[in-house]
């Protein structure tokens, strides 16, 4: 595997399967996961549409997911790994705007993952960019890059292994302000004490304000990925990519956090990219939606027009086992 713009970082993350974790991820990323399995992936239609799609519908339009107001621009972004035997992401092309969320759906190993691990500049997309806040942050390291990091953070699938199994809640909570958002100007989450602070967090993902003192295993797998969101979302950033959020959770647990995500992006004007294999829930959260397979967008569409006739051969057999 090549070098990656996170090389400075990797002394601090440790392997999942040995169930260990990072001390302080937080300083590049929300405590990515970057020993979960790199999926090998692949994108036809690179042709910026996705601001020309006419979202009907009260639950899935916005009237912030205007063409005019990009949060982030992605363009011809391609990845390969040494020794693969096809592209994993493959000249990928979309823009998200705000207050909006991009439905990002395929079976597994089609591209997802890795796309969400160049976005967030866990790995390096060897050609392509990344338009970030009017900056393209696809070549940007170091010094350079990190400014930038406060704009993009990531929920992952599994909250146990995103929680440092050595902190309170608290301290998890507050480890993403300390490292990336001293310098922020926050008006949801204005920092006046550590406390009030991880409190107004707890209550914005609906968690009882006792669980500040516990720790990961006191908590259940809901609760846990609450709080990861939480840490996500405490130092506001532009783009919040949810990638399987609740692939790990009851039935129950996945209902609730799904609402969530949409009560949160509704009240603090996020933009979400949701990536996911359930086009059931993609289908639920998103404005729009992008269909991979084999690294490749074979498809893209309102929300509105899944079921449309014009559909490409791969959404429909995604529909048939919805």
């Amino acid at each position: 595997m090549k070098t990656t713009a996170n090389d400075e970082h990797r002394g601090l993350l440790q392997s999942e399967e040995h169930g260990v974790r990072s001390q302080d991820f937080a300083k590049d990323v929300n405590h990515a996961d970057t020993d979960n399995a790199v999926i090998n992936t692949t994108n036809s239609d690179h042709t910026d549409i996705d601001a020309d799609i006419d979202i009907a519908g009260s639950d899935k339009s916005s009237s912030l997911s205007t063409p005019g107001n990009p949060v982030l621009h992605v363009e011809h972004l391609s990845r390969t790994y040494a020794g693969a035997d096809r592209t994993a992401v493959n000249d990928i092309s979309f823009t998200l705007n705000h207050g909006e969320c991009l439905g990002l759906v395929g079976e597994s190993g089609c591209g997802k993952s890795t796309l969400a691990r160049c976005l967030l500049r866990i790995e390096d997309a060897d050609t392509g960019s990344i338009t970030l806040g009017g900056q393209d942050i696809a070549r940007l390291s170091g010094r350079r890059l990190r400014p930038h990091r406060r704009k993009i953070q990531i929920v992952f699938q599994n909250p146990m292994a995103a929680l440092n199994p050595k902190l309170k809640i608290a301290d998890s909570l507050i480890d993403p302000y300390e490292q990336l958002g001293r310098n922020a100007e926050l008006s949801h989450f204005t920092y006046t004490s550590k406390e009030a602070y991880v409190q107004k967090l707890l209550e914005a993902v609906e968690l009882p304000s006792d669980l500040a003192g516990r720790y990961p295993h006191e908590l259940s797998g809901g609760q846990r990925q609450r709080v990861t969101i939480a840490r996500a979302i405490g130092i506001e950033p532009d783009v919040v990519v949810l990638d399987e959020p609740t692939a790990s959770l009851d039935v129950i647990s996945q209902g609730a956090v799904l609402q969530l995500l949409t009560d949160l992006r509704t009240s603090l004007g996020l933009s979400y990219v949701f990536i996911s294999h359930d086009l059931a829930a993609v289908h639920r959260m998103s404005q729009r939606i992008i269909v991979m397979r084999e690294g490749q967008i074979v498809d893209r569409f309102g929300a509105d027009a899944l079921f449309a006739e014009e559909r490409h051969p791969y959404t429909k057999e995604l529909i048939s086992i919805f």
